[in-house]
């Protein structure tokens, strides 16, 4: 089983926490991206360790660096990912018809980041109010049309909107609750802020896709917990909150949609609720053998990218990498890549552009880059948006690249074609 710890309190229930899941060594905040004249200055590392609580099941972090510190100005840009804004459009057609949505409804999104979501109920003629702490994202989506508040949610800020009589008949958070240190306020201000009859829908990468799928490098300073279903259904339960549906999503490697209700509300739960309950405890995430062995998963992985690193520099070949997402920055300081592996990354985020990556100091170019030097390999560091993405270059390569995608493990690929693994 795992190491065992000192104990922290739970974010969730409190209780004390003392079992590891992995241990990554320490590593920079992952959206801290450094211009050229910051390399010569301290950089602060923390401590990267996934842990469970075995009184609720949470997977967390201990908390060592305070929210504004990471989220007040943001490298991500959601819209940057087309596959993405897809996902988003689909989500807000299926919602405004099955909660039958128009001019009289409000649509509040918790982290609406650069309006990528919001967009599409507004062109549906449907009021929306965006809630987002980073500034600069936030400036973002105000450009694109979407009321943006520029603010961390919680129950102060639920209370002042409830007062204001701006209940929300949908309540869409994605990819955010990971996010969030305070686990409790947080889903409070949702109770506050939904309206009687409202509707909140939640989107989380699913702890059991996490662990069958290898995905350690989704673990990062900026993401404190790491959800199953029972474990978000007891959070949300006990804020008077009902999930009455599930959906499992494949976005970011598997995640899960919640929709959720208030308790008092009535209406059925849907099958796929106990359904998915029924499997996670088949599968054991409520008890402590689930997590024995996923360090040792990992380390192996390391050291499969790094074997296959070495002797590709050793042939001579240049390598490359695609992207420069938070996931990639805890790959590239867990294995210890840097520019002598990796000759340079690639983003098609403007902001990224003439920075480097936290911990490793990889220069990031936009796209264009490749042509110029036509790498051997191009490691792709977003593995979950891989068809997107070779898709994207094998359209525009003219030379023999081949594609190199470290998660779940080593395999490299030839134009959508498995080379070896």
């Amino acid at each position: 089983m795992g190491t065992e710890l000192g104990g922290y309190p739970c974010r969730f229930c409190a209780a004390p926490v003392t079992r590891v899941v992995c241990d990554l060594g320490m590593s920079p905040l992952c959206e801290s991206f450094l211009t050229a004249g910051e390399r010569n200055q301290m950089e602060p590392f923390y401590p990267l360790r996934a842990d469970v609580c075995e009184r609720c099941w949470l997977v967390q972090l201990e908390s060592y660096v305070a929210p504004e510190a990471i989220f007040t100005e943001y490298a991500y840009f959601s819209s940057y990912s087309d596959s993405w804004v897809r996902h988003a459009e689909r989500y807000a057609k299926v919602a405004a018809d099955r909660l039958g949505l128009g001019p009289d409804s409000l649509v509040v999104e918790l982290a609406s980041n650069d309006g990528y979501l919001l967009q599409h109920f507004v062109a549906m003629g449907v009021p929306v109010l965006g809630i987002e702490p980073a500034v600069n994202v936030a400036a973002a989506a105000e450009e694109r049309g979407v009321p943006t508040l520029t603010r961390f949610f919680g129950v102060e800020l639920a209370r002042e909107l409830a007062a204001e009589g701006r209940r929300a008949d949908l309540i869409a958070a994605n990819n955010v609750l990971a996010q969030v240190p305070d686990l409790n306020d947080f889903v409070a201000g949702i109770k506050l802020l939904l309206a009687p009859g409202g509707v909140v829908t939640v989107e989380f990468p699913h702890l059991a896709r996490l662990m069958d799928g290898n995905q350690f490098d989704t673990i990062y300073h900026e993401h404190f917990s790491y959800f199953s279903f029972g474990t978000a259904q007891r959070i949300f339960a006990r804020h008077g909150i009902t999930l009455f549906d599930v959906e499992e999503l494949a976005s970011h490697g598997g995640s899960l949609r919640i929709w959720g209700r208030h308790e008092d509300a009535g209406g059925p739960v849907g099958e796929r609720v106990g359904a998915l309950l029924e499997r996670e405890l088949a599968t054991g995430l409520q008890a402590p053998e689930a997590y024995a062995g996923f360090g040792e998963r990992v380390a192996e992985t390391k050291r499969q990218l790094l074997d296959f690193l070495i002797a590709a520099k050793r042939e001579g070949a240049s390598i490359a990498g695609y992207g420069a997402p938070g996931k990639g920055n805890t790959l590239l300081n867990y294995c210890g890549i840097r520019t002598d592996f990796l000759d340079y990354t690639v983003d098609r985020n403007p902001y990224k552009h003439g920075r480097f990556t936290p911990g490793t100091h990889i220069p990031i170019h936009p796209p264009s880059k490749l042509a110029e030097t036509r790498p051997d390999y191009i490691l792709i560091l977003p593995w979950n948006l891989k068809d997107e993405i070779i898709a994207q270059l094998t359209a525009d390569l003219d030379w023999d690249a081949r594609f190199v995608v470290p998660i779940p493990e080593v395999a490299v690929l030839d134009k959508e074609r498995l080379v070896t693994t």
